[in-house]
């Protein structure tokens, strides 16, 4: 499975006859990480510790608390942690999401048509619920009191469901947050590579943009093309990390924009530190930590750079898609350890 994001579509292409690869662990020096001593080690560090404390492991626990004594950041990691190239027969790729910023209300009304709901209490993790059809065109779950916000369009409430979280700017001036709560157990499925597979568009046509004038344009089969995507996310509101701050990722702290990605857990652990040297138009050499997850990140060299919110925030991660390399930074021992293969 190949996954990319275009301008906030996943899309995903499985390669007939493609097998995943057993990974591969090659320990290398600090010396053989392109830019290395030029980054802000300390900004890396910062955000390290924001999430440290969930990694129970007691050579994670020992780091952690050394981290909070305030060291030299650049020394700290050279001296607690190995570089090790993780990987699995894939070109690395990178993409960037964001957290969409979008105008709402709390109570149904004008042009607030179309709700943000919190999770149904009859919804069975992993288990098959109402599909996205099945909620817009009959209701099961309206009148039921889980309607959060109100937004104005349907697509941006599509778009808030891939992204998984969000700000709604409501009438007053404030600010709501929500969050991802749960899924209805159904499949993902890329409304992007929709219109490529129907030659609406080339692959490299394919934005966030392009499809929200696609889908307003025709209006009917605009909806119809959103239904394609059964997965439907649920939200619950995040009133206990405040509007200025990131929000909540895979661990449940406020990622940070620029140091924050987005991993395959079953490669690199959450909360680890991770090398990057991403390519492109815009290259980016930099310590990031792995506080995300998303569901077409996969892979052992695959990662989503998280970029702020709102409308810039946007626009930037939806031009990255781009090649590199991936390096995690591990404990001293357990480098040692998943290297030698014990």
């Amino acid at each position: 499975m190949i996954a990319s994001w275009f301008g906030g579509i996943y899309l995903s292409v499985t390669l007939a006859g493609a097998t995943m690869a057993e990974p591969t662990y090659t320990q290398l020096s600090f010396d053989e990480l392109n830019g290395w001593p030029d980054d802000d080690h300390q900004a890396a560090l910062d955000v390290f510790v924001n999430t440290c404390g969930d990694l129970r492991d007691i050579q994670w626990e020992v780091i952690c608390n050394l981290a909070k004594t305030g060291p030299e950041p650049r020394d700290f990691f050279e001296k607690f942690f190995r570089p090790v190239l993780i990987e699995d027969g894939d070109p690395m790729l990178f993409t960037g999401y964001f957290e969409p910023e979008l105008p709402g209300s709390r109570v149904r009304g004008d042009g607030y048509q179309f709700p943000i709901y919190g999770v149904p209490d009859d919804l069975e993790p992993g288990q098959p619920y109402f599909t996205r059809r099945e909620i817009d065109e009959d209701q099961p779950l309206a009148g039921k009191g889980l309607e959060l916000a109100w937004l104005t369009d349907p697509v941006d409430l599509f778009f808030l469901q891939v992204q998984g979280s969000g700000r709604i700017s409501l009438p007053d001036g404030s600010m709501m947050r929500v969050g991802y709560g749960g899924k209805n157990g159904r499949d993902y499925s890329s409304i992007g590579m929709a219109l490529v597979d129907r030659g609406e568009f080339e692959i490299h046509q394919v934005s966030a943009p392009v499809i929200r004038h696609w889908v307003r344009k025709n209006r009917r089969a605009g909806r119809e093309l959103l239904w394609e995507n059964e997965s439907y996310v649920f939200f619950r509101e995040v009133s206990e990390v405040p509007a200025e701050r990131g929000p909540l990722g895979a661990m449940n702290r406020s990622i940070t924009p620029f140091r924050s990605i987005a991993v395959d857990p079953a490669f690199v652990t959450l909360g680890s530190p991770v090398w990057i040297e991403k390519q492109g138009a815009v290259p980016m050499n930099r310590l990031m930590i792995a506080q995300d997850t998303g569901s077409a990140i996969k892979g052992a060299q695959r990662a989503d750079i998280f970029f702020g919110t709102g409308i810039d925030a946007g626009k930037q991660a939806g031009q990255i898609k781009d090649p590199g390399r991936m390096v995690v930074l591990l404990p001293t021992t357990m480098a040692q350890r998943v290297v030698a293969g014990i």
